[in-house]
């Protein structure tokens, strides 16, 4: 299976690094992402949009699938799950199974990070006084410092700009697992049944499971071996 990945803000492809072999050992091919703006040396963020991050995704999906084949696992952590579902949108027919990280997909019109504001066209990795302490559980000094000097600035409408979806049911009908970090199933179930705007689409999936992954917001550093076990598992369902 070819198992697209999909970093969360200031994030590139090497976000993925300690996950990717373990992927690779378990016989699948993995395709970790750096989105526009993203790489270290890219300076005109505020000129990208949601846009731009979507069509990388769906074209990296044309890349690496087979036409009439549905051979790719598409995964999105954090921020990139709501890009993801919307390029699950666009090519519901190639993807086997999306998986949101510590994330779910939003409906047309969501906002991913409306609370965040751009600076000269870009947001800054936030203080980690300005995270939730269940972001931060098991993120080593060490990993934060690391995760501070490779941090790129997120290109700024990517956050603060509502997503378009293709109006395409067959979205909804796609397998769905979201990999719970910081909260629970039933805390899932519970925020669904309660009417939480920012879930509605979750609770219009036809073939969702919820996984627990117990850490906080950055499994692919304090988790990554049980995280690329995991992936690996879910594209050989």
């Amino acid at each position: 299976m070819e198992i697209v990945l999909v970093p969360g803000f200031w994030l590139g492809a090497d976000a993925w690094r300690e996950v990717t072999p373990v992927i690779e050992r378990a016989g699948h091919h993995a395709h970790p992402l750096t989105l526009p703006g993203l790489a270290p040396g890219d300076t005109d963020r505020g000129s990208i949009g949601v846009r731009d991050h979507v069509d990388a995704i769906v074209q990296r999906i044309d890349q690496v699938g087979r036409a009439g084949e549905r051979d790719v696992v598409l995964v999105g952590h954090s921020g990139g799950g709501p890009l993801s579902y919307a390029a699950t949108a666009e090519r519901p027919d190639r993807i086997a199974r999306t998986v949101y990280v510590d994330s779910w997909p939003l409906g047309p019109g969501g906002v991913i990070a409306g609370d965040l504001t751009p600076v000269d066209g870009e947001i800054d990795l936030l203080q980690w006084d300005e995270f939730e302490d269940a972001d931060l559980v098991d993120l080593t000094d060490e990993q934060r410092e690391e995760f501070r000097r490779s941090a790129v600035p997120e290109p700024g409408a990517i956050p603060t700009t509502p997503i378009e979806l293709a109006d395409d049911p067959r979205r909804r009908s796609v397998p769905a697992t979201i990999v719970a970090c910081e909260f629970t199933p039933a805390d899932l179930r519970s925020w669904v049944d309660s009417g939480s705007p920012v879930l509605a689409e979750v609770g219009r999936l036809e073939r969702l499971d919820v996984v627990e992954l117990p850490t906080g917001h950055w499994p692919m550093f304090t988790r990554p071996s049980e995280l690329g076990a995991l992936l690996a598992e879910l594209a050989d369902r």
